[in-house]
């Protein structure tokens, strides 16, 4: 389960009657809770699976781009990082194959490293500028055609 979903849950929590919630996808468990009602929600997973990629499909096409280009978004605001560790090579570069569910960037928030994975095959046709830098949620970081 992503964080924008978590995040999504936890404001539907925060927002309505509801003081306790629990969500199953795949091998996640996740309980929302609130203890009295003016207090915020919160989420507690109880259950751990694999990495989770945050990658992000936008699905949405653009009359100037060829109708098989994805978009890669950022799912959360956080500080971005284009390379596994200072001084190594990045990630990925404009022209490259990549491989569905590939690191193309993380995504440090509240120092939590989410991996942004390629949602699809493809050849990369645009990349963000933006290393090490802040991006907000739903910036472009890159498309693959």
């Amino acid at each position: 389960m992503d964080l924008l979903k978590i995040k999504t849950l936890i404001d539907f929590v925060g927002r309505s009657n509801i003081t306790e919630l629990t969500v199953t996808e795949k091998d996640v468990t996740v309980r929302i809770f609130r203890t009295s009602p003016g207090q915020e929600a919160a989420a507690e997973p109880e259950q751990e699976g694999s990495t989770t990629s945050l990658a992000q499909n936008a699905g949405a096409d653009t009359p100037s781009k060829p109708a098989k280009t994805h978009a890669v978004k950022a799912p959360v605001f956080g500080v971005l990082h284009r390379t596994p560790a200072p001084g190594e090579p990045p990630f990925v570069a404009i022209g490259e194959e990549v491989e569905e569910g590939q690191t193309l960037f993380i995504i440090e928030a509240m120092k939590v490293f989410n991996t942004i994975a390629a949602p699809r095959s493809g050849r990369i046709t645009h990349l963000t500028e933006i290393d090490d830098g802040e991006v907000e949620t739903g910036d472009l970081l890159a498309e693959i055609a």
